[in-house]
């Protein structure tokens, strides 16, 4: 029976032990730059997998598969990009305005969005929500596909993940280039968190944070998680003196981009079922930067 959607891809068997991009650059005409941007853009299948893993381990008998354009569309969500996905896992590039996963009565929630795909893909799983991402921060995120991943990265998440880096546009011109900002956090009866320098039956938190750029009314700022407390960047940030911009909880009204300022931009782990170092990053909104900019030229 004639399939169209056989065109799309072109076939290869593997012959050997290597790896998918030495393969690749070994076995498909045009440049380097070209057969990398097929890979990271999802047009790969290994043994119809999608693989976007340069190390990603070939055996003699592999089936890989290359589609003809350049991005493999099956996901399309103005809300969320995938960055890499395999049978236990999916790592996500979460937009600003979604929420992580549902809430109360509201529907749209990234959850939904994988679950839609997922189901659309014809694959027999869920999303299992692992952390969480507030509603108006972007960036990466893990979801779990089956419930033994999801516990794995549940109990043993800060033995997984040895890298989290958020950066951030902050109010005001930082004062000092990079230092620590460590004390104990607690929510109030109103749920917001509030920190004491000393212990007040909360969570210690440390936040590392290093200036990237900055003008005399705003800062770009690297934070680099040691611990993993709700809302631990947004309240240290104004503990510094320095909100993020956008953030009506914590902030102090400056809101040059009309969102909270904040965006997961590193995220490094060791896979729970393989244990191989996962190191995904994405670019800094280029938003953030153009606020610096400009702010120089006035």
């Amino acid at each position: 029976m004639y399939n169209p959607k056989l065109k799309e891809y072109k076939q290869y068997v593997c012959d050997r032990e290597t790896q998918l991009l030495e393969y690749l650059l070994a076995t498909l005409p045009g440049s380097r730059n070209k057969i990398k941007d097929t890979l990271r853009g999802r047009g790969i299948k290994v043994n119809g997998k999608v693989v976007t893993q340069y190390d990603y381990p070939l055996t003699p008998g592999s089936r890989v598969s290359v589609s003809n354009s350049k991005r493999n569309d099956t996901f399309k969500s103005r809300y969320a990009s995938i960055v890499y996905e395999d049978q236990y896992l999916i790592v996500i590039d979460k937009k600003p305005g979604i929420l992580s996963m549902a809430a109360g009565h509201s529907s749209l929630n990234v959850k939904k969005v994988l679950d839609d795909y997922f189901q659309r893909t014809r694959q027999r799983c869920r999303a299992h929500v692992v952390h969480r991402l507030d509603r108006d921060t972007s960036g990466l995120m893990i979801y779990a596909k089956d419930m033994e991943t999801e516990q794995i990265l549940e109990h043993e998440w800060h033995d997984i993940v040895y890298d989290r880096r958020y950066v951030a546009l902050v109010s005001g011109e930082m004062e000092e280039q990079s230092g620590t900002i460590a004390n104990w956090l607690k929510d109030n009866s109103a749920y917001v968190t509030y920190s004491s320098p000393v212990d007040n039956g909360g969570k210690y938190a440390v936040t590392h944070f290093s200036v990237l750029d900055l003008s005399t009314k705003h800062s770009l700022v690297e934070y680099r998680l040691e611990t993993g407390r709700k809302n631990q960047i947004r309240v240290h940030s104004a503990d510094m003196g320095h909100p993020v911009c956008g953030d009506v909880k914590y902030g102090n009204g400056d809101n040059p981009l009309h969102r909270l300022c904040l965006h997961a931009y590193m995220l490094c782990f060791r896979h729970p079922v393989t244990r191989k170092p996962m190191e995904f990053s994405t670019l800094i909104p280029p938003k953030f930067k153009e606020v610096i900019n400009k702010d120089k030229r006035i």
